[in-house]
């Protein structure tokens, strides 16, 4: 299977526990190819908090995101009022989260998650999207 299609899988993997999860959410159908302006793979809400994400899979090498790619998401983030994280997900792995300011930066200016790093040091999916204890529409006694 081609790098690019299991990314977009793995994206849209994300996009529906997002949504299981009671976040409005969505894939920006023009990050990495339709436009000359790079925007970020997810975006997603739930009234109280708002992602734009950067999602990056790997089947157990470290994980590269380029210093511009990186630099767009922060200033696409600022710009759109919401927090910018990194979403990198291995095989056999969930998917952890990172804020850009917490990955390592590499001697060339890029930025590197290991499998290690992100098991030990990543925010976990649960944590992320506010834990179990999440209420969802209907379910609160209003």
């Amino acid at each position: 299977m081609s790098s690019n299609r299991k990314g977009d899988r793995r994206e849209r993997e994300l996009v529906n526990k997002l949504d299981e999860a009671g976040f409005a959410v969505m894939r920006a159908p023009a990050s990495g190819s339709a436009t000359t302006r790079e925007l970020p793979d997810v975006l997603a809400g739930n009234g109280d908090v708002f992602y734009a994400i950067e999602a990056k899979a790997s089947s157990g090498r470290p994980i590269y995101l380029s210093g511009e790619e990186v630099e767009a998401l922060v200033y696409f983030s600022r710009n759109f009022g919401a927090k910018a994280r990194i979403a990198v997900r291995f095989d056999r792995e969930d998917w952890y989260f990172f804020h850009p300011g917490d990955l390592y930066v590499t001697d060339g200016g890029n930025y590197r998650v290991k499998k290690e790093t992100a098991l030990a040091d990543g925010e976990d999916f649960d944590s992320f999207v506010g834990g179990p204890t999440q209420t969802k529409l209907g379910d609160a006694d209003d």
